[in-house]
């Protein structure tokens, strides 16, 4: 079970990272050009889909991301206080705008239950303009 656990995380990752970099350098996926680094990608990952809806609900209420996709069960493995840890997590992908992680940071530090939880973000190179361009319409300019 763990390995088809660790395949589903690889296969997301591929999904949303990879494919869409190896995509882009083979043929232009949109049909006009968008400002390099002007839309993100956070995760964060968090105990349960509960708290993954919760956190997801606000962010996109409080207008700081668009989508807020829910990866059920990861599988995360990390030392913490000198302890090697392995627990079940919800991922959580957020599609927002770069001027706005910084804030989308703050209100998942603010609601989340994790003492130091994580949240990083990728930025967008390339992708479907139309679903760009609804980001931007949907996430207002910090």
């Amino acid at each position: 079970m763990l390995m088809n656990l660790n395949r589903n995380y690889v296969f997301t990752i591929y999904l949303t990272i990879i494919r869409p970099c190896l995509v882009a350098s083979q043929a232009n996926m949109s049909s006009g050009s968008i400002d390099a680094d002007k839309y993100s990608v956070a995760y964060v990952t968090v105990p349960s889909t509960d708290v993954g809806k919760t956190i997801g609900h606000g962010l996109v209420k409080n207008k700081l991301a668009a989508c807020v996709n829910i990866v059920p069960q990861v599988t995360s493995i990390y030392e913490w206080k000198g302890e090697i840890n392995e627990d079940s997590e919800a991922l959580l992908m957020i599609k927002t705008r770069t001027s706005m992680v910084d804030k989308l940071t703050e209100y998942v530090r603010s609601n989340h239950p994790y003492e130091v939880c994580e949240v990083i973000s990728l930025p967008i190179k390339n992708g479907n303009t139309p679903y760009l361009k609804w980001i931007g319409d949907t996430v207002p300019e910090n």
